[in-house]
């Protein structure tokens, strides 16, 4: 492999592309249903572009600062100790200099969409910026982390020009914050000694590992409730009830697999069950615009 292509490869290492499954399809669910709202369509393909670069590149500029901001604490973790920055492969000037190329891609991006979109665009930067400190200081990190995800089936719909004004992208994403939050708190038991050890504050940590877990299977529960009330308040048909029944089912068989004395499945329930849940939820949705 030449240094190109290595350096290329440590950069998508770097922010993770591959976890941009997680919160572009609820983006995509935003844009289908605020296109029903706005105009009774779908988004047209120009719009589906757009919204996919300034996902990708407001995530990856998010993960660009959380590597910056941690890079100390995850030097001090086994589990994290060999990513790109603390493990030296990437300079700072050339991890920041990523983030400004991100940075620009996702404000090309929402300049291409509806006009109220750059108005909001400084949010998700603000709420991206300020995430890394909130495990310095609270267990509610997990919750802030989830507002940063749940903006994207709100970013979604306002990107097609429909009115905020609505309740449904609201209350989807609060659906999208629960679940983000719950499945966090699953991932943050990994790190229980080491994030003792260093001061960071975590569920896991502030409450035990046992009510961690009981409290993600709550946030879960809600997110089941929060993504049908979702839906109903978007005017949504079989199809979408169909995916969350089956998202439901997969946020059950998630629970079940992690328990106080057996997390050696955390990285299954993370990141396999987690990408699929966001997938099925996407395909209920489109199929659901597609047969209306």
């Amino acid at each position: 492999m030449g240094k190109a292509a290595e350096k290329a490869q440590t950069f998508v290492e770097l922010v993770k592309l591959e976890h941009s499954i997680f919160a572009l399809p609820y983006a995509y669910v935003g844009g289908l249903y605020g296109a029903a709202a706005a105009r009774s369509g779908l988004p047209s393909w120009s719009e589906i572009v757009w919204i996919t670069i300034a996902m990708v590149g407001a995530r990856s500029f998010a993960f660009v600062v959380n590597r910056a901001v941690d890079r100390e604490i995850d030097a001090r973790n086994p589990r994290t100790a060999s990513r790109a920055v603390p493990a030296g492969r990437l300079k700072t000037w050339e991890v920041w200099f990523f983030g400004a190329l991100v940075l620009a891609a996702y404000l090309v991006a929402v300049w291409q969409l509806a006009p109220l979109t750059r108005w909001l665009s400084p949010i998700p930067l603000a709420a991206f910026i300020v995430y890394p400190y909130t495990k310095r200081f609270t267990w509610l990190c997990h919750y802030w982390l989830g507002m940063c995800l749940g903006l994207a089936p709100i970013a979604g719909w306002a990107a097609v020009g429909a009115s905020l004004a609505d309740p449904a992208p609201w209350v989807l994403g609060l659906a999208v914050l629960l679940w983000t939050a719950g499945f966090d708190i699953i991932y943050a038991t990994q790190d229980f000694a080491c994030d003792i050890r260093d001061k960071i504050h975590s569920v896991p940590v502030d409450f035990g590992i046992a009510r961690a877990l009981t409290q993600t299977r709550f946030d879960h529960i809600a997110t089941v409730a929060l993504l049908a009330l979702g839906g109903y308040l978007a005017g949504a048909g079989v199809f979408w009830y169909g995916g969350v029944a089956i998202a439901a089912f997969l946020l059950g068989y998630e629970n079940s697999i992690v328990t106080r004395d057996g997390l050696s499945r955390v990285n299954a329930a993370f990141f396999t069950v987690n990408g699929i849940i966001a997938i099925v939820v996407f395909v209920g949705a489109l199929a659901d615009r597609l047969e209306a």
